[in-house]
């Protein structure tokens, strides 16, 4: 089963697709058919075999042989008493390959509270994915137990010395399982504050500061250059000296 890539990895039991049925003789003469409506559980397949486990769980309640008084027997203290045990349980220990798609799972069942290890064969009848994009995996399996050995001891003598009911049961699996496949993360997501790059956080924070700060005043035309002082007048003033005429008394 590993050998396939596409197998490992985790499966849930669809259960509106899978059966997990049981039979029996009745009055030693006919056989009873019945099943489990409600089935849940999964199947992880790791790349080791090995590492791999299955969980099956069952609601007892949900026994149907299609005669109501017989369920409704069945439902009682005689059988699986379901107000005290409304669950069966499956957990596997160990899954080997004995062949091609062939596989043995051995694991604990419990039924009242009752443990025991039992190995269940199983053939994979094919892998396929389905109209609405499930990859779905089929198993088929049967295994023959004696019921007394989970304390389910009720029956009846006959007449002629035998039983109303077999102890001998046989359960039947028909599962389906539709691989989980991990959602991708969106690519086109926006960045987040945390997820920012640096330049984009540094241009926020600028644009912020510019935010916080006063406008800057209206630019005044430049005034105009104060005009140079008149040019300074000799600082040597004039001779103060009278014409040499008037000097000598001539005019």
């Amino acid at each position: 089963m590993t050998d396939a890539p596409d197998i490992t990895g985790h499966w849930d039991i669809d259960p509106t697709h899978s059966r997990l049925g049981f039979s029996t003789r009745h009055a030693m003469v006919s056989r009873v058919r019945g099943a489990f409506n409600e089935v849940s559980g999964s199947v992880d397949i790791a790349e080791d075999l090995s590492d791999s486990t299955a969980t099956v769980v069952i609601e007892t309640a949900s026994v149907d042989t299609r005669s109501e008084d017989r369920d409704t027997h069945l439902r009682s203290a005689d059988f699986f008493d379901v107000e005290t045990y409304p669950q069966m349980r499956f957990v596997s220990s160990a899954i080997d390959e004995v062949d091609e798609g062939s596989y043995i799972v051995t694991g604990e069942l419990t039924i009242r509270d009752m443990t025991k290890t039992v190995s269940v064969p199983l053939e994979l009848i094919g892998i396929d994915t389905d109209p609405f994009g499930n990859l779905r995996a089929g198993l088929e399996g049967s295994r023959r137990i004696d019921r007394k050995d989970w304390g389910v001891t009720w029956n009846t003598k006959l007449d002629s010395g035998g039983v109303l009911v077999s102890d001998k049961i046989t359960l039947e699996f028909e599962l389906s399982l539709i691989k989980k496949v991990d959602e991708a993360a969106p690519t086109d997501a926006p960045a987040t504050a945390d997820e920012a790059t640096p330049t984009d956080a540094a241009e926020a924070s600028m644009s912020k500061a510019d935010e916080q700060l006063p406008p800057p005043p209206p630019i005044k035309p430049a005034d105009k250059p104060a005009e140079q002082p008149a040019q300074a007048q000799s600082a040597e003033p004039q001779s103060a000296e009278k014409p040499r005429g008037r000097l000598f008394g001539l005019r």
